[in-house]
């Protein structure tokens, strides 16, 4: 039976009054009064409704309640025994997830309740509801303007081990020898040899030297070709799991040679095995990257403001396979975000997203991609240094001589010849990036080559190095989300697990940098308040830093424990 609370109804009497001013005014000053006021009542509790009655069976636990549970373990990095701790015992979360009943039924959770709640957020999707609708109530709050936005992404290893070849072969064939073992006793046993080399007590035989593993790779592969054959035509196999990992890591890792006497298995060189190829058969949706390893990455939009004058929120997050090439992301970033009226005028990223057609598409959308060009210019003179018609045809190269003819080619590009005996006597000549041929001196290009050519030459400039220059503090964000709450290093894998736990970290990310920007503005009041009340001379001076330095302090504890507690007594009563 479903049961749910009306968050934003006000209680007559203050259920946490018992605690007194003090620590009231710490709850009011910490994340869980802005998540009690602004965003618990926005959870997607009504998505869970399908899954219960509405008249019959048990009392569920309160659904908003636990839907912020989920969410507070991601945004805090707990395990599942720390979140039941944290639930039954911490104000904070009493007052933020509005539990005013003292008694088991309502202050405390089992960890299969909370390991089911978590599971169908997951299978549910419903954690990317809880980022959009949590991201949406904190944008309206502070009244953000998303016109100023960066983007860039984050690898994040899932809970799996990082095997090598030899021990993603024995890996994958003892998972799915286990399993037939469990379903087809029989077949197992007929396996004879090969069932028994694969069992954990025979590991210390796949232990090799470097220069014995090229041919204990070949074994591997000719037992995994050697079960993919034998089992291809049991249909009750071949719809194992595990059989089919099998299969997927013949495929991308060995090739089979026929020859008129017999087959061979040849194992693929490590540069020939795509990077979608099997990690480990216990994360199947797991990818590879070159530059930062196996597991998956998670595009980051973010806003940003210059003068500080918002908060920098998370507008936009992707999980995928760490495959997946960061110039797929951009497009689909700022149409997600175009959905929720949270779209970018200026974007900021790096030189991967900035492709020329990501610029040509993004500007079709509004919006100005300011990214550095891929490559580099081979000479000194790039074509932006040659004057142009307002038809994009060059009229004069940079000594200002004039060209004697133009002509467009088939394809669009146009082609500018000069005339040989001047090119000859240039002083410039060798820094040129014209070509010489046997009647005269010419230059090819095309429109997107022009592009390419003016968008380096404007990366020269002191305006787009200016600009430029605030991107780089999403590298702050990939720190906040890794030190604050986890990111990198997950405790579950899996895609729809990874997925859920990614989003919801930055979904917690955001609360606690509103938090962070609301204590910022209050403390700025009192400050001018105190201002326009302080007393002349020497006292009033040392007063107000001594103020400061306990404001400071306060800020910091919002990050880190509160260790400086002592300091800030001693600051509170010196002023």
């Amino acid at each position: 039976m479903i049961h749910v609370k009306d968050h934003k109804q006000y209680d007559m009497f203050n259920p946490f009054e018992h605690l007194g001013p003090k620590r009231l005014a710490l709850l009011e000053s910490s994340w869980a009064h802005l998540f009690r006021e602004e965003i618990l009542h926005k959870l997607p509790a009504e998505q869970l409704f399908p899954l219960y009655s509405k008249h019959f069976g048990r009392r569920t636990k309160e659904l908003y309640a636990m839907l912020g549970i989920v969410l507070l373990q991601q945004q805090h990095d707990l395990t599942d025994d720390e979140a039941i701790q944290q639930f039954s015992f911490n104000i904070m979360w009493h007052y933020a997830l509005n539990v005013t009943d003292p008694s088991d039924v309502s202050s405390y959770v089992s960890p299969r309740t909370l390991w089911t709640m978590r599971d169908i957020v997951g299978r549910l999707g419903l954690e990317q509801s809880l980022f959009e609708n949590v991201t949406g109530a904190l944008t309206k709050l502070f009244e953000l303007d998303p016109s100023k936005q960066r983007l860039d992404s984050i690898h994040i290893f899932s809970n799996m081990a990082h095997l090598g070849r030899i021990r993603l072969f024995v890996r994958t064939i003892r998972k799915f020898l286990v399993n037939l073992k469990r379903h087809h006793a029989d077949l197992h046993q007929a396996l004879g040899e090969v069932a028994v080399r694969y069992e954990e007590k025979n590991d210390g035989r796949f232990a090799v030297k470097p220069s014995e593993s090229s041919r204990t790779l070949q074994e591997v592969g000719d037992d995994c070709f050697l079960l993919v054959e034998r089992f291809k035509d049991h249909e009750a196999v071949v719809a194992m799991a595990t059989y089919q990992h099998l299969l997927r890591l013949f495929t991308e890792q060995c090739v089979v040679e026929k020859t008129d006497s017999a087959t061979s298995v040849v194992v693929k060189p490590n540069k020939d095995v795509p990077s979608n190829s099997l990690q480990n058969p216990s994360d199947p949706d797991a990818g590879y990257c070159g530059h930062k390893g196996k597991g998956y990455q998670m595009q980051v939009m973010e806003t940003y403001s210059p003068d500080k004058s918002q908060p920098n929120f998370i507008t936009h997050v992707k999980v995928e396979a760490a495959h997946e090439s960061d110039s797929n992301a951009l497009l689909p970033a700022i149409e997600d975000a175009a959905k929720r009226e949270l779209a970018p005028k200026e974007l900021l990223a790096d030189s991967l997203y900035g492709s020329d057609d990501n610029l040509e598409q993004a500007k079709e959308l509004g919006v100005e991609v300011v990214s550095p060009t891929m490559g580099t210019q081979s000479q000194a003179i790039g074509l932006a240094d040659f004057a142009f018609s307002d038809s994009d045809e060059i009229t004069a190269c940079p000594e200002g001589k004039k060209p004697l003819r133009t002509k467009t080619g088939k394809h669009g590009g146009k082609i500018a010849h000069f005339d040989k005996a001047l090119c000859d006597h240039c002083p410039r000549q060798s820094d040129c990036p014209v070509k010489r041929v046997k009647r005269s001196v010419t230059i090819s290009y095309d429109a997107k080559a022009l592009r390419l050519a003016r968008r380096r030459a404007k990366e020269k400039t002191e305006a787009f190095r200016e600009v430029y220059r605030f991107r780089a503090g999403a590298e702050g964000t990939m720190s906040d989300l890794d030190r604050i709450t986890g990111i990198k290093r997950l405790r579950v894998r899996g895609m729809p697990q990874v997925r859920l736990a990614a989003v919801l970290k930055a979904t917690g990310l955001n609360v606690m940098r509103a938090t962070t920007f609301k204590n910022r503005l209050r403390r700025e009041e009192k400050r001018k308040a105190r201002s326009n009340h302080s007393p002349n001379g020497l006292i009033g001076v040392v007063k107000e830093q001594i103020l400061r330095l306990r404001d400071f302090l306060e800020e910091l504890s919002g990050y880190f424990h509160p260790v400086n507690n002592q300091i800030v007594r001693f600051a509170s009563q010196a002023a």
